[in-house]
This record gives structure tokens, sequence and C-alpha cells, in this order.
């Protein structure tokens, strides 16, 4: 039987404990008990750990071996602000995928309220990111930052940088990632896509723009199937 993972929230040598909402939910939810064994998540490594005291507010664990963990490909995702429920399921998604790294974006189409109140976000959607990492068995959540204006993110270093674009039409996303497997960004536009002088702000940049077919998808939609994509070209 595969143990649960858990990413701890503190770390001393040969001891990890979690704490707050962590805790409580493996102690009260979960019902674990003294000696149980979980897989944890240390300082980048995974490592084999068993409860040596256990409360609603704190869990400690002994660590012991190491465990093997799966290497994910280094993909950025910008992704542009669109309504918080259906952006909060992207990330979750995008994250079980492996994403290493997002970029919320408020691009010109970005609704002016979201937009403003997208920074207060920003602590809610790492929290999913890391419920999401855990259920994932990844060995950490994907770093997500502060929300950037396009300027910002057109100067994104990575080895290979695409944009989908729904006015392309003879390139698609995977003939464009097909074969890389370096540092790869990948940006998704706004409910409406991106406006022409972003298109064209990419461009001048150096952006590969490529296209997910004929059929125009919600954004929540378009930025996972486009993961899903660059993952499968690039495992």
């Amino acid at each position: 039987m595969t143990r649960r993972r858990w990413i701890a929230d503190e770390i001393s040598g040969d001891r990890a404990a979690l704490l707050g909402a962590q805790a409580q939910h493996l102690a009260r939810v979960l019902r674990a008990r003294i000696s149980q064994e979980f897989d944890v998540v240390a300082e980048g490594r995974v490592r084999r750990g068993r409860i040596v005291s256990i409360t609603p507010e704190r869990v400690e664990f002994e660590l012991s071996e190491e465990l093997p963990a799966v290497a994910l490909p280094a993909i950025t995702l910008l992704l542009a602000i669109f309504k918080f429920d259906r952006m909060e399921w992207a990330i979750e998604k995008a994250t079980e995928l492996g994403v290493a790294r997002l970029v919320p974006l408020i691009a010109k189409r970005t609704d002016v309220h979201l937009a403003s109140a997208a920074s207060k976000r920003v602590e809610r959607w790492r929290r999913i990111a890391r419920e999401a990492a855990q259920q994932s068995r990844r060995v950490a959540p994907p770093d997500i930052v502060a929300p950037a204006q396009l300027q910002e993110a057109l100067e994104l270093a990575a080895g290979r940088r695409v944009v989908l674009s729904e006015s392309e039409d003879q390139v698609p996303l995977k003939q464009a990632v097909a074969g890389f497997k370096g540092p790869l960004a990948l940006a998704v536009g706004p409910e409406g896509g991106w406006a022409a002088e972003e298109e064209h702000a990419f461009c001048e940049h150096g952006w590969i723009a490529a296209s997910l077919g004929p059929t125009v998808l919600r954004a929540e939609t378009a930025a996972i199937a486009a993961t899903s994509i660059v993952i499968a070209e690039m495992i």
C-alpha cells in the first residue's frame, strides 16, 4: 500500500513536524497513531517518517532512510488571471501534473476587479498547491509568485518560451515543444484571449506562438490541456 506523503513544516536534523491544519487533519481526520509511518518531504528529500508524538496542533516524525523521488520537467506556467474559482482548479491540476513554477499574469483583458484582488489570493493559491503536491506525491509544490504585469513576464528566462495563441494556425503546441528537454515557459491567456498588442509583444521578445487546435477552450481547460501536452513531450 502506498504511504501518504506530507511536506514538513519544520525540520531539524532527523526530526520533522507538521503544524496547524496539516497536524489537525492527520490527528483528527485520519486518526494517525504513534509509530505509524508516512513519507515526509524534508529539505527537498523524501524520507520515511515514523510518528513519535501527535497532537491536533503538532505531529512529530523521526526520519530514517531517503526514498527515491521522480524528477519533473522545469516548466513555468504563466497563467493570465481569470475567475478565481476556475483559476484555483487550474492551479490544483497544474500542480498535480508537475508544473515547477506558476506566474499569475495581469493581461490587458484581465477583469480589473480580479486584477486588483489577485495579490490577496496568492497565499490561498499556495495552500491549494501544497495540498495538491502532497496528494500527487511531489517533492515540493510549485513556486507561486506575486501577480506580474505582462512586460515583466516577457523577459522571463527559459530555454524555450511558448505562448498559446488563437490566431496561430500553423504550429501545434506538440510541434513547438517536440524533443525539447530544458527549462520551458508556457503562457496561457485570459478569457477572451490575448490582445493583438500582447501577441505582438510576445513575438518581439522571441516567444513561439502555438495552437491547441481549432476549437476555442476555456482558459482553465487550455491551461491543463497545454500542460499535459508539454509534460508528455518532455518526460
